[in-house]
């Protein structure tokens, strides 16, 4: 068979850089297609350095609600705003971001470690210039209609939005593939009535900027211990604890500095603007629950899509994955009223024969891992 052809982002970097034999990539990312490369006509000024090349990858599936329409328009409207970011330029007519040189702050503080207090600080920073930010002092355009966006403070109203994103745009919109999977897994529409119940009665409070999307891996650490924030796709403006919530979740801070994170964070926003932590008491475990329920669906069908793209579809690809799948469906149990919770056996069931009715020829042989019913919990 011939080669496939270039994709457009690796032409418009092998265009910009002069050289292909400079080009490297694609990087490793789930949305994107992304090459890196310096500029052929790079000098000593804003131009030198590498710069990166991307685009969306084909017949992706997205879980998260996006709110601007160019994250690079973004960017750009951010520059005096929020540090840390990377520089945007045009290239023609394409627009390009800043390579950040550096590695992850997850590549030197795993899931669950605790990060030092070097980076927390920025972290901080980082959440004092977000809340500075407000609706109508950023001119980027959005790609949510007006109708679309509720009032500034309507706590309640963001949260319906993201709710129901996930309702009409992972699950329904993903039900002719998963239904059964889902039903199995005792994931139905009723999920979503009690999710509703569970998150909804939030305090008020003004309306900022959100990156949406803070975890280690958006963390890129340089040379001199400076934080980058990168991937601003999913940036919106609302709930200001929402930002928490979500960097909380995807963080996976060890307990003990939670506190301190929550903490610091309620007295940064306060000293921006009075009232953007207000109720977090009562609204932080909300917030919470609705991204643990969100997860649900997103880690059901990725791991049922993994499962069926491997190589083969036995007991040591099925195993793991029900086990990881129960430790989520236990973290939601009580936002989406899963009573009981699908032991690891139901749950490895219910993806082997997911894999045989859509296909996987490597599942017809798949076994079934032995165990009791609701073992082997793992968070």
């Amino acid at each position: 068979m011939p080669p496939e052809p270039p994709s457009l982002a690796r032409l418009h970097a092998v265009e910009a850089s002069g050289d292909e034999s400079t080009v490297e990539g694609p990087l490793h990312g789930y949305h994107h297609e992304t090459y890196v490369f310096p500029l052929s006509d790079a000098m000593e000024d804003e131009r030198s350095g590498r710069w990166k090349c991307r685009e969306p990858r084909a017949d992706l599936l997205w879980f998260d609600r996006r709110c601007f329409t160019s994250e690079e328009q973004l960017l750009q409207g951010l520059r005096g705003l929020i540090q840390g970011i990377p520089d945007i330029i045009q290239v023609g007519g394409i627009g390009l971001q800043r390579f950040i040189e550096g590695h992850t702050l997850g590549s030197f503080h795993r899931s669950g470690a605790a990060v030092p207090d070097v980076y927390l600080r920025q972290i901080m920073t980082l959440f004092r210039q977000l809340v500075s930010v407000r609706p109508d002092a950023l001119a980027a355009d959005r790609r949510c209609e007006p109708d679309d966006r509720p009032e500034d403070g309507d706590t309640d109203g963001f949260l319906e939005r993201l709710v129901h994103f996930t309702e009409q745009r992972v699950y329904l919109a993903n039900q002719q593939r998963f239904a059964g999977l889902f039903e199995d897994l005792g994931l139905g529409a009723e999920s979503f009535r009690y999710l509703r119940k569970n998150v909804s009665g939030l305090k008020e409070r003004p309306f900022c900027l959100l990156h949406a999307d803070l975890h280690r891996e958006n963390f890129i650490v340089d040379a001199m211990q400076r934080l980058w924030t990168i991937d601003w796709e999913l940036a919106m403006f609302g709930d200001p604890l929402y930002d928490l919530a979500t960097h909380l979740h995807l963080m996976r801070y060890p307990a003990r500095q939670v506190r301190a994170v929550v903490r610091h964070w309620c007295e940064t926003v306060e000293g921006v603007r009075a009232g953007s932590a207000g109720g977090w008491e009562g609204d932080l475990g909300r917030l919470l629950a609705y991204k643990r329920a969100q997860s649900v669906f997103t880690d059901v069908i990725r791991t049922a899509l993994h499962l069926d793209a491997g190589p083969e579809v036995g007991r040591r690809q099925i195993a793991p994955a029900a086990f990881r799948l129960r430790g989520v469906l236990a973290d939601a149990a009580l936002p989406l009223g899963l009573d009981p919770v699908p032991g690891t056996r139901r749950i490895a069931s219910a993806l082997v024969r997911w894999c045989r009715e859509h296909g996987s020829a490597a599942a017809r042989s798949a076994v079934i891992p032995a165990g009791p019913s609701g073992a082997g919990r793992i968070v």
